[in-house]
């Protein structure tokens, strides 16, 4: 594993650049304040869960109230991991090394689930082992996919913002599937590609990139019903494109979405 940064920084020329400069960088104070004071509720609920023998038994109520917490400690974490991640693409820091890509999107999926759709992640239990849980899932309409050689390769690029882009997509997915989603994995001599589609409301062609903008909710388009804070999709897209990618989407009203993120196998290629 190495780290690689593109040199991109430049000495502020007016005062609006300036500005957005020390804004960026009270940003980025506040998410690593924030991580801090969340790791400690989240290790503290995780005592009380775990260690019952050690701080007293919990009734059924306070167990289910408790995991609940966790499980949104886990939410604000995530976003905060997310929102870093944002702010290091953008400034060209990338830590690059050699893994399976199925490997991270199976740990993603989990993750996605545990925070978005969590009776489903707990009855798939997932200690059971991987073909287990992929089992169940496709008996509750979530079917990966991986389409050799992808199912096996391994590439070189930054595994965390990968993880952080696949996951905002399948969380994407499964806000708005009514019944199905479908991950695809697959390669070429040169790229990955990763299909994340869901057979939910779909969206008008006009806004398309609407739905890739920061801090806007999908329901001020015109065309489509689908909700969100606009955060993730949009953090997504800033992540692929920094790592030499995009993510497409095909879609029409009623007819469900399907965005494909693509990426260069080899991270080092395009920062050099």
């Amino acid at each position: 594993m190495n780290a690689t940064k593109r040199p991109s920084f430049k000495q502020p020329e007016d005062l609006e650049e300036t500005e957005k400069f020390f804004r960026d960088i009270e940003i980025e104070f506040l998410i690593h304040e924030l991580k801090d004071p969340i790791a400690v509720i989240e290790t503290g609920i995780r005592s009380m869960l775990e260690r019952q023998e050690k701080f007293g038994p919990l009734t059924p109520q306070q167990e289910r109230i408790l995991t609940r917490t966790l499980r949104n400690s886990r939410k604000a974490r995530d976003m905060l991991h997310g929102l870093l991640e944002i702010g290091r693409s953008e400034s060209g820091c990338f830590i690059s090394c050699r893994f399976q890509p199925a490997q991270s999107i199976y740990k993603a999926l989990l993750n996605a689930l545990e925070t978005g759709a969590a009776g489903l992640f707990e009855r798939c239990r997932p200690s059971r082992g991987q073909r287990k849980v992929f089992r169940y899932l496709a008996d509750n309409g979530i079917i990966f996919e991986a389409i050799p050689p992808a199912a096996e390769i391994q590439i070189l690029q930054d595994e965390i913002k990968f993880r952080q882009i696949v996951g905002n997509l399948i969380k994407n997915a499964l806000q708005h599937r009514k019944n199905r989603m479908d991950i695809h994995l697959s390669s070429d001599d040169n790229r990955l590609y990763v299909e994340v589609a869901d057979d939910g409301p779909g969206i008008g062609r006009a806004d398309h990139e609407h739905v890739f903008r920061p801090y806007t909710q999908a329901n001020e388009c015109t065309l489509t019903p689908r909700k969100g804070h606009g955060l993730g999709l949009a953090a997504a897209r800033i992540m692929a494109r920094c790592l030499g990618g995009d993510i497409d989407l095909i879609s029409r009203k009623g007819k469900g979405a399907n965005f494909r993120l693509n990426l260069p196998l080899d991270l080092n290629a395009i920062v050099e």
